[in-house]
């Protein structure tokens, strides 16, 4: 299928024409039909009235042959039932045509009927003269002893048929037109509403990997489209921000683990290099040691392409004073207020505590102190140390991945830098939030579960 038909515009527009035809062909037809009704109701009407004279006359014992002098400008045949059916009396005199028709139209035609015998003298006076087909509406009706049955005509009204012919033949062609119209104007109305959407289109198809920095052009509208340019932005927002996060983090991760690897190469060419004048026994706890760094960074690292990719499973009821009197025994002390219940992963809210306590050893004077508490729906786990704290321009960023304040950068047992960011997104992925107040304490709120 060729792509014009099956864009948007001509799918549009052909629904328009054809929900437009439709539509204006039932109201047309409803019109027309409606109108056809008014005529002929009134056309009955006025035969039923013809009718009921004749049969009165009929009633008070007037012969058929007596109706042409009784019964002045009406149009009628009538039938003797007990003459097999036969037409006794008609005005006017029919030849090969009949009225015997219940409640229907019927056409006579200047041939079928004689104007010049002096039985059709009295007849209605539409019939004088006329060189065209005569539209009649016949009613029926019985006389009193059920002899016969009288058959009285109404021309129906000749202009107000005219104009019903007039209205159907405009509507006839009119319809169509009104139809195509409103197509073409859909078709042009969604050609100029896709405008924008086809811009977007172009500008994203043009975005490579490395240009995200691009937006696509948002109209003034405030519509749809205008909501659409702006989700696209905000998502293009989102990728230039991963793609410049997942580099950064990928240039961090290859160098530092490009240090460990390359005191662990040094350390062991010396050693094939030398192997009389070096100690073996040192030099391989030397490399064991850079290969247990190696393998914590790996493992840090995993786990957070983990935090990235995936939410918490295997979520269970975590008490989270059991949790502080499991990580902080022997290493910190205790403060629990109150019982509060969090729904997590034990394991990962148990490594959040841990990286929180080994954090605060690094830059503690002598005291570490892990509290427990329930807060406004909240559960609130803080660990505080009497070290020189976090400075406040600092304490946003050292929750980012590779990042280390100068001092923890001084020391030997300092981390790679991702402990902080380990806490921050197991904290995320539960629903909660970290963050450094009054320096030295580190706070994580996550939601609490109530139980009842």
């Amino acid at each position: 299928m060729p792509r014009f038909f099956r864009s948007t515009r001509f799918r549009v527009a052909v629904t328009a024409f054809v929900a437009s035809a439709v539509a204006l062909g039932a109201v047309a037809v409803w019109f027309v039909l409606q109108a056809e009704g008014r005529l002929r109701n009134a056309a009955a009407q006025l035969a039923d009235a013809h009718a009921d004279a004749i049969v009165q006359l009929l009633n008070t014992g007037a012969a058929p042959g007596d109706l042409s002098l009784l019964v002045r400008d009406s149009i009628y045949e009538v039938v003797d039932r007990g003459g097999a059916g036969v037409s006794v009396a008609s005005c006017p005199v029919l030849r090969g045509a009949s009225l015997t028709v219940y409640d229907a139209d019927v056409t006579l035609r200047p041939f079928e009927f004689d104007r010049a015998d002096r039985r059709s003298v009295g007849c209605a006076p539409e019939l004088r003269g006329v060189d065209d087909d005569l539209a009649l509406h016949v009613v029926h009706a019985t006389s009193g002893d059920s002899r016969y049955q009288v058959y009285a005509g109404v021309q129906l009204d000749p202009e107000g048929q005219a104009a019903v012919d007039s209205v159907r033949a405009v509507l006839t062609f009119g319809v169509p037109a009104v139809a195509l119209l409103i197509g073409v104007i859909a078709w042009l109305a969604v050609r100029r509403s896709l405008r924008p959407v086809e811009a977007i289109r172009g500008e994203v198809a043009e975005i490579g990997a490395h240009d995200l920095g691009r937006r696509v052009p948002a109209p003034r509208s405030g519509d749809e489209i205008a909501r659409l340019a702006g989700t696209m932005n905000d998502m293009l927002a989102r990728l230039d921000e991963a793609v410049t996060r997942q580099s950064r983090f990928t240039s961090d991760a290859s160098h530092e683990l490009r240090t460990p690897l390359a005191s662990l190469r040094t350390q062991l060419e010396v050693l094939l290099a030398h192997p009389d004048r070096l100690d073996w026994r040192h030099a391989c706890e030397n490399a064991l040691l850079d290969v247990t760094r190696l393998q914590d960074l790996v493992a840090d690292l995993v786990l957070l392409g983990k935090l990235d990719h995936a939410g918490p499973d295997r979520l269970e009821p975590v008490p989270l004073s059991e949790v502080a009197e499991a990580v902080a025994a022997g290493r910190a002390e205790v403060e629990v207020r109150g019982t509060p219940v969090v729904r997590g992963h034990r394991s990962r809210l148990e490594r959040l505590l841990r990286n929180l306590v080994d954090n605060a050893r690094r830059h503690a004077v002598s005291r570490v102190v892990v509290e427990v508490s329930a807060v406004d729906g909240w559960a609130v786990l803080a660990v505080t140390d009497d070290g020189p704290g976090v400075p406040e321009a600092d304490r946003r960023r050292v929750f980012d991945r590779f990042v280390r304040l100068d001092d923890a950068r001084a020391r030997d047992d300092g981390g790679s830098g991702l402990g902080l960011a380990i806490v921050a997104d197991i904290a995320r992925a539960h629903g909660g939030t970290a963050e450094v107040e009054a320096g030295s304490r580190f706070v994580v709120r996550l939601p609490e579960l109530k139980t009842s």
